[in-house]
């Protein structure tokens, strides 16, 4: 059996074309009343590129495999989601979009709380474990809305996510480069639970799955390895690479200006702020 009958998907195509047009016309909108460039083309091709990998993973084939066929190939939609997706539109949106889109304070301190390293951790992962909850991903894939929903509220959490590591704003900094190695490295041990169950199951955790046509020859329990290795070999080779990135960069920049005992003055501060907040 080879893939799916080719089709489009018109919501799809037509929700990420409308973010896509949305930043660029924002962008010539602040170079036209500014005066300067909105941003600069490396922000727009990160921006651009995000956005392209949220459709790969919305769209045909991908959105047909893992909706009808293959659960692996729904957990390399969720990576395409989570650890891919949203670092590159973050890194592409410039400060002052930024702020005009938690212009409002309601949303602002809402965010400002959901992104408090231990809160963000908190809700990534309690989504995380949600969504691979057996009676969810079974409901969900017998309900277009449903399973749209979730998506929505996987992709939100992921920038909660990644917001500790990789935030612009000044006002809602990332934590500094001991901080963030310390919390991807908390971040990669809770996918390990539903990976464990998916590696080493003796039956379908998923029934749902067992009902769908086969292809490539792939049976039930060898998709369901695939998945579990997928979500914690592919997920953890992506946060220890940003871990490693995280690490050279603070370690060239230590190197350049002057060693700072890991920066630890700083991280303490950052700990004893986050612990009094709570």
């Amino acid at each position: 059996m080879q893939l799916p009958a080719w089709h489009v998907h018109p919501d799809v195509w037509l929700v990420f074309a409308s973010i896509e047009a949305a930043y660029l016309i924002a962008l010539r909108r602040r170079r036209r009343e500014a005066g300067e460039g909105g941003a600069s083309r490396k922000k727009v091709v990160l921006f651009t590129t995000g956005v392209v990998v949220l459709l790969l993973g919305a769209g045909w084939p991908m959105h047909d495999l893992a909706e009808g066929y293959l659960y692996n190939m729904q957990m390399v939609q969720h990576m395409l989601f989570t650890l891919v997706a949203p670092p590159f539109i973050i890194a592409g949106m410039p400060q002052w979009m930024l702020r005009a889109l938690l212009s409002p304070k309601p949303l602002f301190a809402a965010v400002r709380f959901l992104t408090r390293p231990v809160v963000a951790l908190i809700v990534f992962n309690g989504v995380l474990l949600f969504t691979h909850w057996p009676a969810v991903v079974q409901a969900s894939v017998r309900s277009e809305p449903l399973h749209l929903a979730l998506h929505v509220l996987i992709v939100a959490s992921a920038f909660v996510m990644w917001w500790p590591v990789m935030s612009p704003l000044p006002e809602l900094p990332a934590l500094p480069a001991p901080g963030q190695m310390l919390y991807l490295f908390f971040q990669s041990l809770a996918p390990t639970i539903p990976a464990s169950f998916l590696t080493f199951g003796h039956s379908p955790l998923y029934p749902v799955y067992a009902t769908f046509p086969r292809i490539w020859g792939i049976g039930v329990m060898t998709d369901q390895l695939l998945a579990g290795l997928i979500m914690k070999l592919v997920g953890g080779l992506i946060l220890w690479g940003v871990i490693a990135v995280v690490f050279f960069r603070w370690f060239a920049q230590e190197d350049r200006e002057g060693w700072d005992v890991l920066q630890w003055r700083k991280f303490e501060r950052e700990v004893r702020a986050e612990m009094t907040r709570r």
